[in-house]
């Protein structure tokens, strides 16, 4: 019972599934009647490289006793090295190479600081109790350092597929590890064996000063062309406290060379939508890596091949053709040449340009066009592809859809250059227009004239005539002057600057218009500006008179009131009949504006007089 107390519990079934290996004396001991020394230790002690390392020793004294000295050693070559002893609570450490490393616990644990690779190795603790003997027990100290993460180089070279030789993929390798590891490869996620002819996975261990290790592996394999897409890994398998771990490396790739299997051939854009006037390209592309050498050629009649190689750029395999027409439609073939085992492939495609040609637009009736008559223009046209029709005016402005537009009731003003547009729906940007002019002819139209125009004497002025007509008219003055045209769409025009005498204000001027097709002249009235001015100076008069007449009304009711003036016949007689007087002005009024005025002359004093009271 009392052996049981005092030892672990891994005295008697072991340490971290190892057996534990006991002197005899320590053996009888833990199995005995614990009548004897016993002393025990851990089995294995695993510490990492740096670290500090602590070596528990627990010991059993019958009766209990005291220990009398422990003595702490290493075994180095099957020779037994003192690290230190203790006496009661004196510590005597031993000049070694632990010598500053070394402390010791209350518990009487050996503690080694900075622990390197060459401290692995067996420690003993003796412990002596004086009567009951002598008792002691090792531990094996491992020393561990995890390895750095595996720097993988992959083959920077081009790999074959048809290579004989097993070619080298990547090399993989792990540094500053303790004890070595172990290097794994992995393609795609899959671990790699080696197999023979196929697969092959030599290493190299090397030992360094520092008594760490670094382990080289290197992976040599034979590639399909489906490893272009293939990523290589190398994993670095360590144990540590009897688990066992692992460190990955990055994925790499290599480049893979292979044949061509296939070769495609397009049209950039699409040949749907090549239309002339564009720049268009032949783009072969084949599987194999390296790119083969590309040619291409058209072929021409009796199925011959005109090469087209020249124009092309051989390594990328594009074929550039600029402006293409009617006649660049046709057959195109790529050919490519693998220059490692001299196979060809070939892939033809059709070209076509799509376009628009001979619109044409009819006119009916074809001869000519008077005002009022109707007239039918039809659009036609030839291409590839289906075709719509648009009808647009001079201004580009859309006036009708279809190939055929009516016009009816036809004037000068309607005469005018429609377009027929012809657009391909299915290829954007394909499109052609044919322009026909729409003349009405007949004689000539005046259409404004200056006319009435108020003027003064010997003042210079602008006669203006303006005539529509087609064919395009003439105008004529019959006064002298200097006269200016201008022509807007069938219109023309005609200013005459003349100065103004006697024989122009009375017998006015006469434009006259023609053209093969007749004569229209309108005249121009000259009226004198002083009318209006005399009008305005028998306003101003009549408007005085009329105060007058109102001052002096208001003064003889004034005397009337005062009865200074008698109201018999003959007095009023004497007011209503005034003396005759030589000077009489005439005043004669033609306007109606003057005759309204006047009647307001009828008004004054309530009542209506004759016209010869006024």
């Amino acid at each position: 019972a009392g052996c049981s107390r005092s030892l672990p519990r891994w005295c008697a079934g072991g340490f971290g599934g190892s057996e534990v290996l006991l002197p005899i004396s320590a053996r009888l001991g833990c199995c005995g009647e614990g009548s004897k020394l016993e002393v025990s230790m851990p089995a294995v002690v695993e510490v990492e490289s740096g670290g500090t390392a602590r070596i528990e020793c627990n010991f059993y004294i019958p009766g209990n006793g005291s220990y009398t000295y422990i003595n702490w050693s290493y075994i180095d070559r099957n020779n037994r090295v003192r690290l230190c002893r203790i006496t009661g609570s004196e510590i005597l450490e031993e000049n070694t190479d632990y010598k500053g490393r070394l402390s010791v616990g209350e518990d009487k644990a050996l503690s080694i600081s900075r622990v390197t690779v060459q401290d692995a190795r067996t420690f003993v603790c003796q412990v002596g109790a004086g009567s009951h003997g002598v008792g002691e027990n090792h531990t094996e100290l491992h020393v561990y350092k995890v390895p750095e993460a595996p720097e993988i180089t992959a083959n920077p070279g081009g790999i074959s597929v048809q290579s004989s030789d097993i070619p080298q993929i990547a090399q993989c390798v792990s540094r500053n590890s303790f004890p070595p590891p172990n290097i794994t490869w992995h393609k795609n996620g899959e671990q790699l064996q080696p197999e023979e002819k196929m697969v092959k996975i030599p290493a190299t261990l090397t030992r360094e000063s520092s008594g760490l290790y670094t382990v080289s592996s290197t992976l040599f394999a034979h590639v399909t062309r489906e490893d272009r897409n293939s990523f290589y890994h190398c994993t670095v398998h360590y144990w540590l406290r009897g688990q066992r771990h692992a460190v990955e490396s990055r994925r790499v790739s290599v480049t893979v060379f292979y044949p061509a299997q296939h070769v495609k051939l397009q049209v950039v854009p699409s040949s749907a939508l090549v239309k002339e006037g564009d720049d268009v390209k032949l783009v072969c592309e084949a599987d194999g890596n390296p790119a083969p050498v590309f040619s291409f050629y058209k072929r021409e009649l009796e199925d011959s091949w005109q090469d087209l190689t020249s124009l092309a750029d051989t390594n990328s395999g594009v074929l550039n053709l600029h402006d293409v027409n009617k006649s660049s439609s046709g057959l195109y073939r790529c050919q490519t040449l693998d220059l490692d085992d001299m196979r060809q492939l070939e892939k033809d495609v059709e070209l076509v340009v799509n376009y628009i040609e001979g619109v044409h637009v009819k006119m009916e009736p074809s001869s000519p066009l008077q005002e009022g008559d109707s007239v039918r223009l039809s659009c036609d046209a030839h291409s590839p592809v289906a075709l719509d029709y648009q009808w647009r005016d001079e201004k580009g402005r859309k006036v009708a859809e279809g190939n055929q537009l009516f016009l009816s009731n036809l004037t000068f003003e309607t005469s005018s250059n429609f377009s027929c547009k012809v657009i391909a729906p299915s290829v954007p940007g394909l499109e052609q227009s044919k322009q026909v002019a729409v003349a009405v002819q007949g004689k000539p139209r005046i259409v404004a004239i200056s006319s009435p125009l108020y003027v003064r004497q010997d003042e210079v002025v602008n006669l203006t005539c303006k005539a529509i007509a087609f064919p395009r008219p003439s105008v004529h003055w019959n006064v002298n002057g200097t006269a200016h045209e201008y022509i807007e769409n069938q219109h023309i025009a005609s200013n005459l600057t003349v100065r103004v005498n006697h024989d122009l204000l009375r017998a006015g001027a006469m434009c006259r218009v023609s053209n093969a097709l007749g004569v229209s002249e309108k005249h121009i009235q000259l009226l004198d500006q002083k009318t209006p001015e005399s009008k305005g100076v028998i306003i101003v008069a009549i408007i005085v008179c009329i105060l007058v007449v109102a001052v002096l009304g208001s003064v003889i009711y004034f005397l009337h009131k005062k009865g200074k003036i008698p109201c018999g016949r003959a007095g009023k007689q004497d007011i209503t009949k005034p003396e005759a007087r030589k000077d009489k002005i005439v005043v004669e009024v033609k306007s109606d504006k003057l005759s309204e005025e006047a009647g307001l002359l009828q008004g004054a004093n309530g009542e209506k007089r004759p016209a010869t009271d006024q």
